[in-house]
């Protein structure tokens, strides 16, 4: 069986994670800022990280949270029950709002007993074709990995060129798998088709784009490499970045998995959100923080 408990917002992830572990339980969401994020911006930006494809992202371990609004009134939601149905979710709704809403001063964690075994493994791909097609097999079999996370050919001649791993050339892709057991996101079969849109924009932008992240849950971390100093570069990645979005979207995507809008993204949400449904969220918003003092300027 598992547990729960109660923590206060400002402790570090790993922190908060190494304890837990001490006691035989295991809070799996591991964002890849766990050495110094904090458990409150967790659940702000609803974080996740590799382990999400069998465990979740934040949200799944919140079961409540005390929260003061921004008019001033302490508000308690959830509770330390597994079900609770009484009313609107407001757990959910401050999880991933990105301190637009309120301000968590307590959280309470769902926690599960921790795996008793654990295994890794490399595994190297001459497309990425073959790599999609492992994923989706994978997950045919019934077997969820703890992570399973996607390199491509970009990343990995950057990671070979650092460190110097001894990779074969014929390498295109790899897959980082890892199991246990005691017992940009885009529908994983879509992958190869947003990588291969990827490399086109890449080709016609003549950016350099490098792509990795979690093929077992479909989110793809796209970065784009520029030399802000060379003059044009900053525009033609912003039009590189539109581009990348809409990929996304046409394979029935989204914009964003894991971490929210913040501002980089906000000029984009009308890609994704139609105008009825912004007008709902700042319906939300004007509603809890009339006088907008909460992280003003963020989202929308």
């Amino acid at each position: 069986m598992g547990a729960w408990c109660w923590s206060e917002p400002g402790v570090v992830t790993e922190t908060f994670q190494i304890a837990v572990e001490k006691l035989g339980l295991f809070y799996p969401p591991d964002p890849a800022s766990l050495k110094f994020s904090t458990l409150g911006g967790n659940v702000a930006e609803c974080a996740g990280g590799p382990r999400a494809v069998k465990y979740g992202v934040t949200k799944d371990f919140v079961m409540g949270l005390e929260v003061v609004l921004p008019t001033g009134q302490v508000i308690r939601t959830g509770g330390e029950t597994v079900k609770g149905v009484v009313g609107y979710d407001l757990t959910k709704l401050i999880c991933g709002s990105e301190g637009t809403l309120g301000v968590i001063t307590k959280i309470i964690f769902k926690l599960l007993p921790y795996p008793d075994a654990k295994k890794t493994m490399l595994t190297v791909f001459d497309s990425i074709d073959g790599a999609a097609r492992a994923v989706s097999t994978i997950i045919k079999n019934k077997i969820i990995p703890t992570t399973l996370e996607f390199m491509d050919h970009g990343t990995l001649t950057c990671v070979e060129r650092r460190f110097n791993l001894g990779m074969p050339e014929t390498a295109r892709a790899v897959l980082l798998i890892e199991v246990d057991g005691d017992r940009i996101v885009v529908p994983r079969s879509k992958v190869p088709d947003v990588i291969r849109r990827i490399e086109r924009i890449q080709e016609r932008y003549d950016i350099p784009i490098v792509n990795f992240g979690h093929a077992g849950d479909g989110n793809i971390h796209v970065n784009i490499m520029i030399d802000k100093s060379v003059p044009g570069e900053l525009e033609k990645a912003h039009e590189a970045i539109k581009e990348v979005f809409q990929a996304a979207l046409d394979l029935g995507g989204t914009m964003s998995g894991e971490h929210g809008v913040g501002l980089a993204k906000q000029p984009f949400i009308p890609m994704e959100l139609s105008a009825d449904q912004v007008m709902a969220m700042k319906a939300i918003k004007g509603a809890l923080d009339p006088n907008n003092i909460l992280n003003p300027g963020k989202i929308f």
